[in-house]
């Protein structure tokens, strides 16, 4: 709880490849952009009536990779913790992965610990363009982590899927009795509303689940919203990307 009187708003920027959000304004759709480069090029005019405000950045998992890493009790430190996700992620996507920020946060006490990485490149120009403008940068999130501590209370300790849909990509993230199990990304197209509980059903069979989890919730963006009672055998829940990105903390 909080007293305060003439209070700003927090300035809130979602950042994708075809897309920059800001918070109280109209989404700029940006023409024949694959990389972060054209959306961050974009920010100076957008930030120009922001002047002097607080404002958080939240990335597309377009620009993020992730990785889970089980529990260790071997792994004492925040130091060690970080050391093993750059192994793991050196190891995943070779040499590249050496011009990329990581950052490792805990999900639970005895859980695993999610690792998330973005290109170093891209945190430098954001943190370059806010100076610049004279707005104060205070956090930059992915998009997954963001959704996640706007939906933590409706997953509790329950079992769940989390579908991000980005244009012609899908982040799925699995947890299970409030412990996040997996994190995988694919290619999608326009049918993947229609073919959702095939490719979950895959890649629950891939993980080799003793259960399947038929509750999801999904994080949808576009020109259709996502229809949840389109899967009759699964117990779906649809979810603005644009409010999950850009709610006010």
């Amino acid at each position: 709880m909080s007293l305060s009187w003439l209070k700003r708003k927090h300035l809130r920027v979602g950042l994708g490849a075809k897309r920059v959000m800001i918070s109280g304004g109209k989404a700029l759709d940006l023409q024949n952009s694959d990389d972060w480069r054209a959306a961050v090029d974009a920010l100076p005019e957008i930030l120009k009536a922001h002047h002097s405000r607080d404002a958080s950045v939240v990335l597309a998992d377009q620009f993020v990779r992730y990785a889970l890493l089980p529990h260790n009790d071997a792994v004492k430190t925040p130091a060690q913790w970080l050391a093993l996700a750059r192994h793991r992620f050196s190891a995943l996507h070779g040499a590249v992965a050496a011009g990329w920020d990581v950052k490792v946060t805990q999900t639970a006490p005895l859980g695993a610990r999610l690792a998330c990485a973005v290109d170093r490149e891209l945190i430098e120009r954001i943190a370059t363009v806010f100076v610049a403008s004279q707005v104060h940068l205070v956090s930059v999130q992915p998009f997954l982590v963001a959704a996640f501590n706007r939906i933590r209370q409706q997953v509790g300790n329950g079992s769940c899927w989390i579908v991000v849909e980005e244009p012609g990509r899908l982040t799925l993230a699995l947890i299970q009795r409030g412990a996040w199990v997996a994190i995988r990304s694919r290619r999608s197209d326009e049918r993947w509303r229609t073919v959702l509980p095939e490719i979950l059903e895959r890649e629950s069979a891939f993980l080799g689940l003793d259960k399947p989890c038929t509750r999801v919730i999904v994080c949808a963006q576009g020109e259709f919203e996502f229809d949840a009672e389109m899967q009759d055998a699964w117990r779906a829940q649809a979810m603005s990307y644009r409010e999950l990105a850009l709610a006010w903390e």
